[in-house]
Formats: structure tokens, C-alpha cells, sequence
């Protein structure tokens, strides 16, 4: 699963790479590197996310992304579809956010799981 985070953290700073001629770019390098950095953390350092400060920061970064996913999902019809995401900003930022909240889930997933196996 490290080497998973680990993949999953350069992909979203690739995401945030290619913000930069967006127009609202800034806001959304900060949307795609916050699940790079719960991912890299998982990978380098797994340990910090199951006690303490580490914990309680990976459920509110989940909770954030998903109430940030709800809102931001698409309203677009078949928004799923290559041809409605290729126009619509709107699916294809709804779209990146339930990417970022995946990434944060399977970043918690390890520290949850350890942590119920030693209880």
C-alpha cells in the first residue's frame, strides 16, 4: 500500500502541475497537493497518521474533501461521458475532486486498518 501512496501523491502533483495557466489554477493546485501530501505521508511516514495530530489531520482532510465533493458535483447529464466533461469545467472539477477524495480515503485506509487490527 506504500508504494500505492506513493504513486497516488506524484499523480496529484502532476494534477497540480498542470493547473498553471488556469485561471482559478492556485485554488486548485491547493485542492490536488493536500491529497499529494496525505499520500506521501502515507507512503514515507505511515505512522504519523495513526496517532495524534497525524489522525485527527487525515479525517478532517477526508471530511473536507467529501462535503467538498458533494458540493461540488457535477449537475451536467451524463457528465461521465467524454464528450460532456471535454466542455464542461464544471464535471471536470467534480470530477477532480472525487479523484482527491479517493486519494485521501486510500491514504487514511492503511492507518485505519492497522489501527483496528491492534485494538
Amino acid at each position: 500500500m506504500r508504494i500505492v501512496c506513493g504513486v497516488l501523491a506524484l499523480a496529484m502533483i502532476g494534477f497540480a502541475a498542470v493547473q498553471y495557466n488556469d485561471p482559478d489554477g492556485p485554488f486548485w493546485m491547493v485542492i490536488y497537493l493536500v491529497p499529494a501530501a496525505c499520500a506521501a505521508v502515507a507512503a514515507l511516514r505511515p505512522d504519523l497518521l495513526r496517532r495524534g495530530i497525524g489522525r485527527i489531520a487525515i479525517a478532517v482532510c477526508l471530511g473536507v474533501a467529501v462535503v467538498a465533493t458533494v458540493v461540488f458535483w457535477p449537475t451536467d447529464a451524463f457528465w461521465w461521458r467524454q464528450d460532456v466533461w471535454w466542455e464542461s469545467e464544471a464535471a471536470r472539477e467534480g470530477m477532480g475532486l472525487m479523484i482527491a477524495t479517493v486519494v485521501i480515503a486510500l491514504a487514511a485506509l492503511p492507518a485505519l486498518i492497522r489501527r483496528r487490527s491492534q485494538e
